[in-house]
């Protein structure tokens, strides 16, 4: 699959229509396309993205996902994005509108016969109303418009998951490497599932695993159904409030980072500047170097508390049988087999005393059978376990909370704690250099405006740590909830009895289930072995570092797919060790075995291409991974910074076409068609901002 042409019509930066034309292809292919910053070309990535995706653009990458929600919500980014000059034209003639339109070929389509396929999607920013067309040979298809041009796209072009794979900046592409959490792990999964083809069996094993759940309560009365439902409803609210907590604790982060970012770039500007402040700003300084050092304490002291449970994790397997002792006491209502044989001895005794004050015969008889009767009752097992815990209702709910928290939550809770307390030194050592480095000159206005900003910066992030930590115990909390309902529903199922046609039924799934997810466990294994052997490949291609990446593992966990990079000692080299060059590399050797494996045809756009590069690496991506990587690769490069004209001779045997991105004001750019030689000439002595 190629793109023969892009049409533009007033889409941010480009006014009026402009078109860029791949066709007639060739055997070479790599195009490049060119501008300075801020001329257009992230632009154009994104006029490519929102036109195969529209309003779910913001789940294949996140940047759309934070844009549209600091915009208000999809409408109004979408009137963001308009031409400036199309925004302030009076007249009421003209229709304010932009569009982007794609025209693909060589195109493999199941049961469809085509040459080209073209997608337009435009939205009128006066009428709010967004229209996507897909033309197939130049007229509209049925079966388009009856499976949906969303799906369509998404299923027969290019889904949405692994959209990132083919669209990239090369700077931002080493989030790939850098990916730690369980929820950056599992969001990767995903795409590299659709990658490796393993979504389809599932989604089948899913729906498999919902047809075992629906045929197991087909027996159950009314009451037990609403009793279940009730059970059910409380468990989907708790997995969608722990989902939407999850949801917020990436926005706090991403928030986090980008205030930090705004608070260093404040803080470079106040250096320049001097860092002067004013004799007020110096005393505010103390007063918050004098906050800090209490919250300092504060944070010590929640520490020491959090602490004080240590011990019981360190005791792991004791804690467990502890916990499984208490529950086993609880739940069999067990009592003390002295306090037991005590009470029975005793009541032996009365008996006895009885039957002397009734002066009945044989009495030695009678206490020998009363003995021997304790003794047999005394030699079965459900009166041989020892009671050792002994708690009362309450203690027992107070220890399983305790318990709770400590296989829950207070990892985090700790590491939030250790984490805040880091933050807390760092903003103190910052602040008190501050003082001691602060001359109080009150002519220095801009010194003044840049710290007010940068002290409310602060704040808001301070504020922001404290809502991330509430958002990490609410989780534990959460999932230690969720996981209670789940195992009552799991309870209640297992007392459901179906009627035999049920159960031939609930056998035949389960046995599907099986073969299911052995399915699928083969196919990850197989997957993973081949994805290794190519990353591996693509590393030593791509690498000058002689045996810096000996090997390659890939672990599956469930829904965790995890890469390892191993050294020659076999020891593991933290992704987030290596430079940015040396991550750069890895996402790239990543993509490109990724490609590879998938077998999807689709053209490649990288913005930043060679930008973290030396000259020897620059030329193994050049030789090796744009001529392969995929039919059609367009590049958006900065001249002279992320391409030199010794890159660029390197291009020429594969190179296609070339454009460049022109300014005409600051609210116009058109892109024409160049030739580049002239502009390795003059760009030398330009500077780029």
């Amino acid at each position: 699959m190629k793109i023969s042409k892009i049409t533009l019509e007033n889409f941010r930066i480009y006014q009026g229509v402009n078109t860029i034309s791949f066709s007639p292809f060739s055997d070479r292919n790599i195009n490049i396309i060119s501008g300075k910053n801020g001329y257009g070309k992230t632009t154009l990535l994104t006029a490519l993205l929102w036109t195969f995706y529209g309003k779910l653009i913001g789940q294949v990458e996140d940047k759309y996902r934070l844009d549209i929600r600091n915009a208000g919500g999809y409408e109004p980014y979408l009137k963001s994005l308009l031409n400036r000059s199309i925004v302030t034209k009076k007249s009421e003639e003209e229709e304010k509108f932009f569009s982007i339109e794609i025209q693909l070929q060589d195109l493999a389509i199941p049961a469809l016969t085509c040459n080209s396929i073209i997608i337009k999607r435009s939205f009128n920013v006066e009428t709010s109303q967004e229209k996507l067309t897909i033309l197939i040979d130049g007229i509209e298809n049925e079966l388009t418009k009856e499976v949906g041009y969303d799906l369509f796209i998404n299923d027969f072009i290019l889904p949405r998951e692994i959209a990132k794979f083919f669209f990239f900046d090369a700077e931002k592409i080493v989030s790939l490497a850098e990916a730690r959490t369980k929820e950056e792990l599992r969001s990767l999964n995903k795409a590299y599932s659709e990658v490796l083809g393993i979504k389809k069996y599932e989604e089948l094993k899913k729906n498999l695993e919902s047809l075992v759940t629906k045929l197991s309560r087909q027996g159950i009365t009314d009451k037990e159904r609403v009793q279940l439902n009730e059970l059910i409803k409380k468990e989907n609210a708790s997995t969608s409030r722990i989902e939407f907590n999850r949801e917020l604790q990436q926005e706090t982060k991403e928030e986090l980072a980008n205030l930090r970012i705004k608070s260093n770039a404040l803080q470079e500007k106040l250096i320049r500047e001097g860092n002067s402040i004013t004799v007020e700003q110096l005393a505010a300084l103390k007063k918050e170097r004098n906050i800090l050092k209490k919250e300092s304490v504060a944070i010590k002291s929640e520490l020491t508390q959090v602490l004080e449970l240590a011990p019981l994790v360190i005791a792991g397997k004791q804690l467990k049988n502890l916990k499984n002792q208490a529950e086993k006491e609880h739940t069999e209502e067990h009592v003390s087999s002295d306090l037991l044989r005590k009470e029975l001895g005793e009541f032996s005794k009365s008996i006895l005393k009885k039957i002397t004050e009734t002066k009945l015969n044989n009495k030695k008889l009678i206490a020998q059978i009363l003995d021997k009767s304790i003794s047999e009752r005394f030699e079965t097992d459900s009166l041989n376990i020892e009671v050792l815990v002994a708690f009362s209702e309450e203690q027992f709910r107070d220890f399983q909370s305790v318990y709770k928290n400590l296989s829950t939550s207070y990892s985090n809770q700790v590491n939030s704690i250790v984490q805040r307390e880091k933050n807390n030194r760092v903003l103190l050592s910052r602040i008190q250099n501050e003082i001691k480095q602060a001359e109080a000159r009150k002519d220095n206005h801009l010194a003044k405006a840049l710290h007010d900003e940068k002290h409310l910066i602060e704040k808001q992030i301070t504020e922001l740590q404290t809502k991330e930590s509430s958002l990490l115990i609410e989780q534990g909390q959460l999932e230690a909830q969720n996981n209670s309902d789940r195992k009552l529903v799991s309870e209640m199922d297992k007392k459901f009895r179906l009627v035999d046609t049920d159960n031939k039924k609930l056998e035949t799934t389960k046995k599907l289930l099986e073969k299911i997810n052995a399915l699928v466990l083969r196919i990850k294994e197989d997957k993973k072995y081949t994805l290794q052997k190519a990353l591996k490949l693509s590393l030593n291609k791509l690498m000058h570092k002689n045996n810096f990446i000996a090997d390659v593992n890939i672990s599956i966990d469930n829904e965790i797919m995890d890469i390892e990079l191993l050294d020659s000692n076999k020891q593991l080299i933290r992704k987030d060790s290596l430079s940015k060059g040396e991550q750069q590399l890895y996402a790239t050797a990543l993509l490109k075995a990724l490609v590879d494996e998938s077998g999807i045809s689709f053209p490649v756009f990288i913005d930043s291409p060679l930008q973290k590069f030396d000259k020897f690496h620059s030329k193994s991506v050049i030789d090796e991974f744009y001529p392969s990587i995929s039919e059609q690769v367009v590049l958006l490069p900065l001249l002279q910074k992320e391409l030199n004209k010794e890159e660029f001779e390197l291009l020429k045997p594969n190179l296609h076409k070339t454009y460049k991105i022109v300014n005409n004001d600051s609210n116009s750019s058109s892109i024409e068609e160049a030739d580049f030689t002239q502009d390795f000439k003059t760009t030398k002595s330009e500077s780029y901002v």
